[in-house]
């Protein structure tokens, strides 16, 4: 497994790959790895004759009151994971690599992909994906990039972003994966202390009570959504962020549950703010 710290290396290693007929796949992730990012990586083994893993913790995407100096950081940890799942490549650039001296471009997507959920409560955060993502993208050249469902909205607005930019990548999504209790994996868990980390179990308990309700015939969005936060706001160490249902392809409000649904919270535990979503066609 090879570590390329820089730009001009990884787009040579690219170049040299692409021009021996070889496809390329790219992981994006911002380290600490879990079982979620690991799906990823298998699933791009499978698919490609190379995989790249990014490990960059983007500071464009945090907000100034966000965790960005606290992020977990373990980057040998992260390696030793890669190398037993045989991956080709961790690029690991610096800050001062990705945006040196007088960088002064931004990608950014407008709109209702970006104006709602996450993008309601973290002005500027899907800027900041944009622009890293376009710049990994131009920077590995893969044929393939990964992403997992659990960052839903960043998944809706990074493939309008590539459909409108007509970026020549396939976008895979993957399922969300859980710990045996369903709490969906997230780096930031290790931030939660044991009694947190039972709380936020609401989140998928949560979505498993909406699941419920709509398998029994529920089709107010309004109604649900209510009933959801309610739950939510139960629990003690619990404060919700948003509870939104939406449509999964255009993040569009619902006010009736019809067609691809997807039910998308945001939720704090203690300090530490969670994501999940449910995502389903009624």
């Amino acid at each position: 497994m090879q570590v390329v710290d820089t730009v001009h290396a990884m787009q040579r290693m690219s170049d040299g790959l692409r021009a021996n007929g070889k496809t390329v796949g790219l992981v994006p992730t911002m380290g600490f790895l879990h079982e979620g990012h690991l799906s990823l990586v298998a699933q791009s083994c499978e698919d490609n004759d190379t995989t790249v893993v990014s490990i960059f913790i983007n500071p464009t995407q945090f907000g100034p009151s966000e965790d960005y100096e606290q992020y977990p950081r373990d980057f040998e940890r992260d390696c030793s994971l890669l190398q037993s799942h045989a991956v080709d490549v961790v690029f690991n650039p610096g800050v001062d690599e990705m945006y040196p001296s007088g960088y002064a471009t931004y990608v950014e997507a407008t709109g209702v992909l970006t104006e709602g959920l996450c993008g309601a409560s973290r002005p500027g955060h899907f800027r900041g994906v944009t622009t890293v993502v376009t710049k990994l993208l131009n920077i590995v050249k893969p044929h393939r990039v990964y992403f997992g469902r659990k960052d839903a909205q960043q998944l809706a607005v990074i493939r309008r972003m590539a459909a409108d930019l007509n970026l020549d990548v396939e976008i895979i999504p993957m399922p969300i994966v859980r710990e045996s209790d369903g709490l969906a994996m997230s780096s930031r868990n290790r931030y939660l202390s044991s009694e947190e980390r039972k709380a936020a179990l609401v989140l998928h308990r949560s979505l498993q009570y909406a699941e419920a309700q709509i398998a029994a015939g529920e089709r107010d969005a309004t109604k649900l959504r209510s009933e959801i936060e309610a739950r939510i706001e139960a629990e003690p160490l619990a404060r919700v962020d948003y509870v939104e249902i939406v449509h999964q392809q255009t993040l569009e409000t619902l006010r009736s549950l019809h067609g691809p649904v997807m039910i998308a919270l945001a939720v704090f535990i203690g300090r530490t703010r969670l994501i999940d979503n449910l995502q389903l066609t009624v």
